[in-house]
């Protein structure tokens, strides 16, 4: 199997010494050898200055990146750059996004098994000249899918969460929220569950957007008018799909034995319950897309770069995914 691509993300987060810390940890976390996209330099001090004794070696091709990768962190190296962490820079943007643009064409023209990608900050990418809202829109684009069938999902070792409105104010959402959204993004997850999860039938448990699911709508007409309708026409796809159900009593642990995935309306209602179960170890996937990308569930961290605080869980996480489901996807291509 070719090499996992790691885009470094912004060289002043904790991106960079989370991926030197990931290969130092390669075996006991059994990872599939990846390739750093990004600044030797970068990598080499941030390394040193999280205290690891790192060997990051550039390559020029893929095939050297395996051949390296047991002794040493490969990176197609893009140029060199400062290390500032908790000090983000124009040049530190830059950097990003030729890092997030190359690791991307690299999966996207099959060169690499998978692609997962480390924090930027949204901020310093727009002032570069970055148009999209995040990564999953880039990477949704370059993959030649629409953003609308470009589904984040974040998953952990206790749970799995699709919320269907991401960053968008709350007062904004039950505007947002349709029964073709919602049929839609969630017959996309049911499709990636089997192929990249290994799940024959999964199970989908819907939230509702009011509380109690809207009481038959003494709560509001919501849960009745939309997520309703949006359960049928799932359950007449032959999606194992049940809701509205109230969202306050999915998440214990009987509760999340009865479902593989939990389809959410907003932001919150899909990430708090997450982060509370697998804070460090939380990967966000993206689905739908020819390609396999995930992300580590968390920032840049400017606050603690360069610290040694960061812990390098949910990036382990990420690219341990990211290799399971490039390695299922091989599997039933072969």
């Amino acid at each position: 199997m070719n090499p996992i691509a790691i885009s470094q993300g912004d060289p002043a987060g904790i991106g960079p010494e989370l991926i030197a810390a990931s290969w130092i940890l390669r075996g006991m976390a059994r990872l599939e050898p990846f390739v750093a996209v990004g600044s030797r330099r970068v990598l080499d001090e941030a390394a040193r200055h999280r205290g690891l004794d790192v060997p990051v070696r550039p390559v020029g091709s893929l095939a050297e990146a395996v051949a390296t990768f047991d002794s040493a962190l490969p990176v197609l190296d893009l140029g060199d750059a400062d290390y500032t962490p908790g000090q983000p820079t124009e040049q530190g943007a830059l950097l990003a996004l030729d890092a997030l643009d190359a690791a991307t064409q690299l999966t996207v023209a099959g060169e690499t098994s998978a692609l997962v990608t480390a924090p930027v900050s949204k901020s310093r990418l727009a002032s570069v000249g970055f148009n999209h809202p995040g990564q999953t829109e880039f990477v949704g684009q370059a993959s030649g899918v629409a953003p609308e069938d470009a589904v984040m999902m974040l998953a952990g070792p206790s749970l799995k969460v699709v919320p269907m409105t991401v960053h968008v104010p709350l007062h904004a959402v039950p505007g947002l929220i349709t029964p073709e959204l919602i049929t839609r993004r969630s017959a996309i997850t049911a499709r990636a569950l089997v192929r990249d999860f290994g799940i024959a039938d999964p199970r989908l448990a819907v939230a509702g957007l009011n509380p109690h699911a809207g009481e038959d709508g003494r709560m509001g007409h919501e849960d009745q008018s939309y997520i309703a309708p949006a359960v049928a026409a799932l359950q007449a796809a032959g999606i194992a799909a049940r809701g509205p159900l109230p969202a306050d009593t999915m998440f214990h642990a009987q509760a999340r034995s009865t479902y593989d995935v939990a389809i959410c309306m907003y932001h919150d209602q899909a990430l708090i319950p997450l982060k509370a179960l697998d804070f460090d170890d939380g990967v966000n996937v993206t689905l739908g897309l020819p390609i396999i990308r995930t992300s580590p569930d968390h920032g840049t961290a400017f606050g603690i770069a360069g610290s040694r605080q960061a812990r390098p869980g949910a990036m382990i996480a990420a690219i341990r995914l990211a290799g399971e489901c490039a390695a299922r996807r091989a599997s039933t291509t072969a």
